[in-house]
Order: structure tokens, then C-alpha cells, then sequence
């Protein structure tokens, strides 16, 4: 042996995109190819909260007037954005938080758009009451099933550090929401006896300038509808296993809430925490692993592989399976944020916005 050995990476990682400016969440990517990309509000300078990349810049999506908001309560315009996601009918929605630095939100702000990527206008804007989306309430991610009801779901995760966790339900067609598993464990962050992570070889907690680190509380984050439709899985970041619930549970208000948890399974141990969550036609799930930079996928058969693990992959935080045949995500370094390193910021710059081939196209359930 002429040295020592290195840690080999598995998959042909491409770079797309590099951000100088705030660190990314969500990315999304049209059937048409567009890429879409969100920045929330958690201290960094924000100049647009959702951008759409075009030849290799980030212009602010839809216009600047909605990336412009009067307070964390403006209804017409993005207040603080988490993900962004395309749906079926090629249109993209956008979640925002209405929480920007994880404020408690106020009626107006936390909100499900719709864009529609034809006149790049906004089409719909569903607001959620005060028992739907509580004060405490973070909406993170969004996935869609336009077969149910007159216009289809919507199906959201509250990954709140501070509040209740579940799954939001939005009827499309009205925009009536309510809320399911509300606070069950299986949308819990695990306690430290159970669940310890480890990030870049150092144990991840928070760790405020002054005070006692503390467990990550975020709860459920990571949400991916399966192929059929039948199954909406969901993992809280704080956590290596994974759950799934039954949608007809999910859909159906006159069922009690222990009716709707009769249908959750544990899906087990994912082999490391995630972030996001990603399905595509095949019947495969994909899966971020923040702790060994990779992304993992789930085959139709069970069997888990390893799809790209790459030292550059510094938080792999949100994927989309796009029509091109691949499978792009973001890297945002999230954990070397000040609030989990005693108050010093570690993040360098640029952030990376990653895709590697897949071949298999997104879910479509039309």
C-alpha cells in the first residue's frame, strides 16, 4: 500500500449550479427542464425567496413584487419560503413558513401558491386558519395527488422545534385544510437516548453562544407520496427510521384521529437521518443521508442502495426527480450554521445546487 486510503465516492455527481449569496432549501425542476430554487429567511441576506435559474442566474420568481412582502402576514407575497415543488399538471407551488427566523407565524403568512408555469402568474393562494397552522406551526414540504377529490390534495409536514408535529391535508379544489397525526410519534424528533447524529464526524446539537447544547427538535420533514398513490411516507429530521400512513386515512375527515395512526407503519431503520425525501415512477424511493453525504434509494424490492455518496454533498437537504432522467439536489451545509456551532458561522461558500442521472421520470398522479 502506497498511503493511506481515502473515502471513495459512489455515483457521478454533477454540478448544476453554485449559490454565493444565501444558503438554499428546495429545488425544483419542471417537465420542461426549468429549475427552480428557494432561499427561507434564517439570517441571511434574502434578495428573493424563490428564484428560477436562467442561464446561470438567480432571477426572482415569479416577479420581485412577490418576493417583496409588507409583513410576516402578507398574504400576496412570499414571507419566508422552505420548498418549492412542480406537481403533476406541471405547475409549481410554493410553501411558505410565514416564519421567517421560526418567529410564530401569523394568519396570512404561512401559505400554500400556486404558480402556474405557462404565464408564470400566480393562480392560487390557500391560506390556513389558526388550529391548522398553529403559532408554532413550520411548514416544510409539500407533495400532490391530483387524482382525489374535484382538484386533488395536498399533503404537508409541520417539522416545528418548538410545537405540535403531523401532516397537513389541503383540499385543492376549496382550500379547506386540516390537520392529521397530529403530534403522534411517529412525527416526533427522537430524544438522544435513541437518536444521536453525527455530521462531518462531529456530533450534531444545537449549540447556542451561551447555554447548554440541546437535542435538534425538528420533527416531521421529509414527505414522499408512493407510486400508487396509496402510501404518503414522512421521517422527522431528527431521526433514522421513517413511517408511512395511509392516504385514504389522511383524506377522509369523518375518520377519528386514532383511526387515521391505526394506518401508520414503521418503515424502519432508513440507514441514516434525511432531510428530504423523493419517489419516482419506478416505485423507488430516494432518501438524503446527512450524516454520510449520500443519497440513498429504496428499489421497488426493498433492497437499499447507496445512489451518490460525494464529500461534496455538505448537507444534501432537498432532491427533485426531474423528466431529464435525473435526480437534482441541493447542499446547503445547514449544520455548520451558527446556532449549531456555538454561535460562529462555518458555512463557506458557494452553496450547490448537484443532479445525477437516474433515468426513472417523477411521479405522476393525475
Amino acid at each position: 500500500m502506497n498511503g493511506p486510503m481515502g473515502d471513495e465516492p459512489v455515483g457521478d455527481l454533477e454540478l448544476v449550479h453554485t449559490f454565493t449569496g444565501p444558503m438554499p432549501t428546495g429545488v425544483s425542476v419542471s417537465h420542461t427542464g426549468r429549475v427552480f430554487v428557494n432561499f427561507p429567511q434564517w439570517g441571511d441576506e434574502v434578495p428573493a425567496t424563490v428564484v428560477e435559474l436562467r442561464d446561470g442566474r438567480e432571477v426572482p420568481f415569479p416577479d420581485e413584487s412577490w418576493n417583496s412582502p409588507s409583513g410576516n402576514d402578507d398574504p400576496n407575497a412570499f414571507v419566508s419560503v422552505q420548498s418549492i415543488v412542480v406537481d403533476p399538471a406541471d405547475r409549481l407551488w410554493v410553501v411558505d413558513t410565514g416564519s421567517p427566523m421560526f418567529q410564530p407565524t401569523k394568519p396570512g403568512g404561512p401559505k400554500l401558491v400556486r404558480v402556474d408555469l405557462d404565464t408564470d402568474t400566480v393562480g392560487q393562494v390557500i391560506t390556513f386558519p389558526t388550529d391548522v397552522a398553529l403559532p408554532t406551526t413550520y411548514l416544510n414540504d409539500v407533495r400532490f395527488d391530483l387524482r382525489r377529490g374535484d382538484a386533488g390534495l395536498a399533503y404537508l409536514t409541520d417539522s416545528s422545534g418548538s410545537g405540535p408535529n403531523g401532516i397537513v391535508v389541503v383540499d385543492l379544489a376549496t382550500g379547506a385544510s386540516w390537520r392529521r397525526l397530529h403530534d403522534h410519534p411517529s412525527t416526533k424528533a427522537e430524544p438522544l437516548e435513541s437518536f444521536r447524529p453525527v455530521v462531518e464526524g462531529r456530533p450534531f446539537l444545537e449549540r447556542p453562544a451561551d447555554g447548554p447544547p440541546k437535542p435538534v427538535a425538528m420533527g416531521s420533514d421529509g414527505i414522499a407520496i408512493s407510486a400508487n398513490g396509496s402510501r404518503l411516507h414522512y421521517c422527522p429530521l431528527a431521526s433514522r427510521r421513517w413511517y408511512s400512513v395511509a392516504t385514504d386515512a389522511l383524506a377522509d375527515r369523518t375518520l377519528r384521529e386514532e383511526q387515521v395512526a391505526a394506518t401508520v407503519v414503521d418503515e424502519g431503520d432508513r440507514g441514516g437521518a434525511s432531510d428530504g425525501l423523493e419517489t419516482d415512477d419506478s416505485g423507488a424511493f430516494y432518501l438524503t443521508s446527512y450524516e454520510h453525504n449520500a443519497v440513498l434509494r429504496r428499489r421497488a424490492d426493498g433492497e437499499f442502495e447507496t445512489l451518490v455518496h460525494d464529500p461534496r454533498l455538505l448537507w444534501p437537504d432537498t432532491m427533485s426527480v426531474a423528466a431529464d432522467g435525473y435526480l437534482y439536489v441541493t447542499a446547503n451545509q445547514l449544520h455548520r450554521q451558527a446556532k449549531y456551532q456555538g454561535g460562529t458561522d462555518l458555512r463557506r461558500k458557494p452553496y450547490a445546487l448537484f443532479r445525477v442521472r437516474i433515468d426513472a421520470g417523477p411521479v405522476r398522479l393525475r
